[in-house]
């Protein structure tokens, strides 16, 4: 059994839809990030960056206890290698699904919330800012689209990369961008979303709501935050 600490959001998707596809058991356990319950101590200790998506092993592949992870690219590739799945055994094929991974975590994932942040949460429009990282997205498309070219996914098979980078694709209409200019993205994305497990993982948590742009002052003292409470 694997406890997921999830909110609906691009980064929780990643897991839930990577929990379906690899069809493991798991139990959704909420944490309210507007709330701030990333911030309380029993998720610290799993989730040091107090950021979700966390899990626990409860049934780790070296029969030992049970076994915290935290960071998406972290997640899903030890969830690919106890499953044995999504991701290639051999060495130049896992590279490959690594690198794109680990492109998402460090690229199009963050690149997009900032996007999106300057463009729908800042107090005051900033042009520079949303010129920046406009165009430093627009570059990650391009990326994308070129790199799936002839592919019908990111590193041959369906893998790991595909489950990290759908969720952050499908922002595009919130994040303002034409997909029609990325044609192939635009064909993987329509293959990807007709896929029964990664609709499953997708509507996880859809009782709890969906990232909605409205923040009210509590969620945004929470989701603004970067530094713990400090102790009383």
């Amino acid at each position: 059994m694997i406890d997921l600490y999830y909110w609906p959001t691009p980064n929780g998707w990643k897991i839930s839809i990577a929990l379906e596809e690899m069809g493991l058991d798991y139990r959704v356990i909420p944490i309210n990030i507007g709330k701030g319950e990333q911030f309380e101590p029993d998720f610290l200790a799993i989730s040091p960056n107090n950021r979700m998506p966390a899990i626990i092993d409860q049934n780790p592949a070296d029969g030992g206890a049970s076994i915290s992870v935290f960071e998406t690219g972290a997640i899903l590739i030890y969830l690919a290698e106890k499953t044995g799945k999504f991701m290639p055994a051999d060495l130049r094929g896992r590279k490959e699904v690594i690198e794109w991974v680990m492109w998402q975590m460090a690229g199009l994932g963050p690149m997009l919330g900032q996007n999106g942040h300057f463009k729908f949460y800042a107090p005051e429009k900033i042009p520079y800012a949303q010129e920046r990282y406009t165009t430093e997205v627009l570059r990650l498309f391009d990326v994308l689209n070129s790199r799936l070219e002839g592919r019908d996914y990111i590193c041959g098979d369906y893998s790991i990369a595909d489950m990290a980078c759908w969720p952050w694709i499908l922002t595009y209409k919130r994040q303002e961008i034409d997909l029609s200019e990325f044609p192939n993205i635009r064909r993987w994305y329509d293959s990807l979303k007709t896929r029964p497990a990664l609709r499953r993982g997708y509507e996880v948590g859809r009782e709890f709501g969906k990232p909605s742009g409205n923040w009210d002052e509590e969620a945004r003292k929470n989701l603004m935050a970067q530094r713990r409470p400090a102790k009383t």
